[in-house]
């Protein structure tokens, strides 16, 4: 593993709140503030990004999507909060959830479809394991 992997590796252990098997609160409180899967969705949607956010929940390829646009969508202020939750700046969070986020959303979503509009802690626990443990070849080069 080259030097760029093991700083990406140690910055998501870090996004997504450390090692060991709690549930990362940055995924809960994310999804918290954006009211679940659905009002996840809505934020995409009024950013524009509607069919970026479909790519995730279906079973297809995922779109990727900009720091600058993922920024847009969740907010400014959201976006600051959690880079100030994390110790970590928002020019550093914003290409991390931009790679992170799509991953998880299609991984929460395997049908294509949006199942569970707030998943469980476990479930979330799931879907971090299956993310981490799919390395970062799979953060950042697609679907898994």
């Amino acid at each position: 593993m080259g030097l760029f992997d093991s700083l990406a590796k140690q910055a998501m252990g870090s996004l997504l709140g450390g090692s060991g098997g709690q549930t990362s609160d940055f995924l809960s409180s994310l999804l918290n503030q954006a009211g679940g899967l659905p009002g996840l969705k809505q934020k995409f949607e009024q950013a524009g990004l509607t069919e970026v956010f479909a790519s995730w929940v279906s079973t297809g390829e995922n779109k990727a999507v900009q720091p600058d646009q993922m920024e847009q969508a969740l907010g400014a202020d959201a976006v600051a909060d959690l880079a100030r939750k994390l110790g970590l700046n928002t020019g550093m969070v914003l290409p991390l959830i931009s790679q992170f986020l799509p991953q998880v959303i299609d991984k929460l979503t395997p049908r294509g479809v949006v199942e569970d509009q707030q998943p469980s802690g476990a479930q979330l626990q799931d879907v971090l394991a299956s993310v981490m443990k799919g390395g970062l070849g799979s953060i950042f080069g697609g679907r898994s």
